[in-house]
């Protein structure tokens, strides 16, 4: 009977735990629900929003919903192109409560992977704009100040930056100068950087941006899943494939919006066919996750018929796919790359051979393939490994 007593209390126990997470996660659904209706007005920009310091706020606001033991707010705040020219970004930064130490917490850069390039797609927009930050509790548990940029171009007017790496980099570090400018997230000097798929390549060349974009920035590492660090490669392993057309009706519209201007032979119509031109509109204006069916409907009929010639081999498009990859200098700063074993986006030989590359850069990193890991589950499934890199950083 005594036994039966036992196990009868631990069951309310648990009955009362699950309830009172459930009541914490309803509270905070509840929160950003309430921010919803209001939320455009937050992304027009004021007059002379650009004008500024890269770095500095534009405006910040208080955010509800946030998660258990910490406050956030969605920020605007202004960076640069990669031509140098002021930009307006957006994202959102997450602190723990309680003191910080001595000279502040340690930011933790976040850069997320592909959600589309319309200004709607951008991660501070959504219902529930911390579920996308992979490993967030595990960074607030650990004391760090979480910042996570939307890139330019989303969120807010701005540039397209798809995969254009000085610009997402630039993005990534002038975020870690807006936290410190905000009152409450108690941001320090000292920086991890951390981002999957397109966002490793933006925290990779971050990382290789910052002794000269953000000397005073301390990096203490930087971490990518699955990086889209050799857009070479990336684009030569999916030129025939649903992969290569998703892509590249993101990237190749963006890269034509910034660098058609200048360089010749970038405009859209110098590298896609007829029919992909007539599709990249609509399917620029579609965010990933929600319209991968979509995406896929109209991508589908456009296999083999997408690229007019291989952009890998083609000028200037091979130059700038080379420009814009990872690994252009060494990073001086520990590295740490997870890679999916079933990754079918970002192939394990192309990574395998992006770090080999950096390696014989001077790179110190840490290299760990995660055995059924695909390219949506790897920054999950590498935050045990994560997690130990980051101790040793301590």
């Amino acid at each position: 009977m005594r036994g039966r007593r036992v196990v009868a209390i631990i069951a309310v126990s648990v009955i009362a735990a699950v309830a009172a997470i459930a009541a914490v996660e309803l509270i905070r659904i509840a929160g950003d629900a309430a921010e919803q209706p209001a939320l455009a007005d937050f992304y027009e920009q004021p007059a002379g929003a650009a004008d500024g310091e890269p770095g500095t706020l534009v405006r910040s606001e208080s955010l509800e919903g946030v998660p258990a033991a910490s406050e956030a707010w969605r920020i605007m705040y202004r960076s640069t192109d990669l031509h140098g020219e002021p930009i307006v970004v957006t994202g959102i930064v997450v602190t723990p409560l309680g003191p910080a130490p001595a000279g502040g917490r340690t930011v933790l850069a976040w850069g997320h992977p592909t959600t589309g390039t319309d200004a709607s797609c951008a991660p501070s927009r959504g219902f529930d704009p911390f579920i996308g930050i992979e490993g967030l509790r595990l960074m607030l548990d650990r004391g760090y100040t979480v910042v996570a940029t939307d890139y330019a171009g989303m969120g807010t007017d701005g540039p397209d930056s798809y995969l254009v790496a000085q610009t997402a980099a630039r993005s990534v570090l002038d975020a870690v100068r807006a936290a410190q400018h905000l009152d409450g997230a108690a941001a320090g000097d000292r920086v991890v950087l951390w981002g999957h798929s397109q966002g490793g390549q933006a925290v990779l060349v971050a990382a290789e941006q910052a002794p000269d974009y953000a000397p005073e920035l301390t990096i203490a590492g930087v971490a990518a899943a699955a990086p889209a660090a050799d857009l070479t490669a990336l684009m030569g392993s999916h030129l025939d494939d649903i992969s290569g057309v998703t892509i590249g009706s993101y990237a190749f519209p963006a890269f034509a919006s910034v660098y058609g201007p200048t360089v010749p032979g970038a405009d859209l119509d110098d590298i896609l066919t007829p029919a992909a031109i007539a599709a990249s509109s609509e399917m620029n204006r579609l965010c990933l996750l929600e319209n991968l069916d979509r995406l896929h409907e109209i991508g589908t009929p456009l296999i083999g018929d997408f690229f007019a010639h291989d952009p890998t081999t083609t000028e200037p498009w091979a130059t700038l796919l080379a420009e814009n990859s990872a690994g252009q200098r060494a990073i001086d700063a520990p590295v740490f790359i997870a890679q999916g074993a079933d990754d079918e986006l970002v192939l394990p030989a192309d990574t395998a051979t992006f770090v080999g590359h950096v390696r014989e850069l001077g790179d110190d990193v840490d290299y760990d393939v995660v055995p059924l890991a695909t390219h949506s589950t790897i920054a999950y499934l590498a935050l045990p490994a994560l997690d130990g890199w980051l101790d040793s950083l301590d």
